[in-house]
């Protein structure tokens, strides 16, 4: 807390206004745009590598939360405040950081990737600010920020080897993708079975058992877009500029309608949350993944006209 209050004594209302943007870039609309803008426009196998590190270590980052249970800063300290815009955004338990491991997972994928230097740099700068940003804000703790960098960090130079090698690799591939799933039904059978205790934040509870349900989802998805991939799409991601402009834009408008307007729906039909979350994540993931792709190639000639 004593760097916190460190921060706190530094405030003023350009910085607050400049980490407040600086802090979106660890959001989840900002790793689905990065994973499909990838994905679908610069290189598959980049953005398998940025989905897979951002959908364990979300996984990873949802168990360490209910597994430690540390409340956020203001809580531990009635006395620290932070800045306000900020605590809207800052449900869940603090520890570690959602912000921090899905930015660094992100940008740092990017950086790893990609041998090009502005683009390594800018990145970098990115995992460097985000981490910074939390704890401007007051939102979480070194300790809280620090663990999610470890973590992030681990699973970039980790997976990477990984998935070069499953470039070459069906099987290698499968492995990775039956042991990601493996782990996220691992999280969610903890989630089922684990005796917390009464005093359990229910809001937290509830928030890591809806992410065990998405994270399956997206895996599952995943895994099927790539045997879908492999078998019979054999997609492209290469076209002119303008039609990947395109391709992009037009592409995001149902993953972000199935996102947002299923949701009430699938509730309604289904009845448990829980699954018709991780429904609506699989379908989302299964759109994104295997349905758009099929259409690449009349992006790619029509580029060509």
């Amino acid at each position: 807390m004593d760097f916190l209050y460190f921060l706190e004594g530094l405030r003023n209302p350009v910085c607050d206004a400049f980490f407040s943007v600086v802090t979106q870039l660890g959001e989840e609309t900002v790793f689905i745009l990065l994973g499909l803008l990838f994905f679908w426009c610069i290189n598959k196998w980049e953005g398998y590598y940025i989905l897979t590190v951002g959908l364990i270590g979300t996984v990873i980052n949802q168990f360490l939360k209910l597994w430690f249970r540390i409340p956020r800063p203001w809580v531990r300290d009635p006395n620290f405040t932070i800045v306000e815009s900020a605590r809207a955004e800052a449900t869940g338990y603090s520890f570690p950081s959602g912000h921090t491991q899905s930015a660094i997972g992100s940008f740092g994928s990017i950086a790893r990737w990609n041998k090009h230097t502005l683009l390594r740099c800018l990145c970098i700068a990115a995992c460097v600010l985000v981490p910074l940003s939390r704890m401007w804000l007051g939102v979480h703790t070194p300790a809280d920020v620090g663990v999610s960098a470890l973590v992030a960090l681990a699973l970039v130079f980790g997976l990477y080897p990984l998935i070069r090698k499953a470039q070459t690799s069906k099987k290698t591939m499968r492995i990775l993708m039956g042991v990601l799933v493996a782990m996220t039904v691992g999280f969610l059978v903890f989630v089922y079975v684990y005796p917390f205790p009464a005093d359990i934040d229910p809001h937290n509870y509830e928030s890591g058992m809806t992410n065990a349900y998405k994270m399956l989802g997206c895996m599952l998805a995943l895994w099927l877009a790539y045997e879908v991939d492999t078998a019979h799409t054999h997609f492209d991601t290469k076209a002119v500029w303008w039609a990947q402009i395109l391709k992009l834009f037009v592409g995001l408008i149902p993953v972000l309608l199935i996102k947002t307007f299923l949701k009430a729906p699938l509730h309604a039909l289904i009845g448990d949350q829980y699954i018709a979350d991780g429904i609506r994540y699989f379908l989302l993931t299964g759109f994104a993944g295997t349905v758009w792709p099929m259409t690449f190639r009349f992006w790619q000639k029509l580029g060509n006209k």
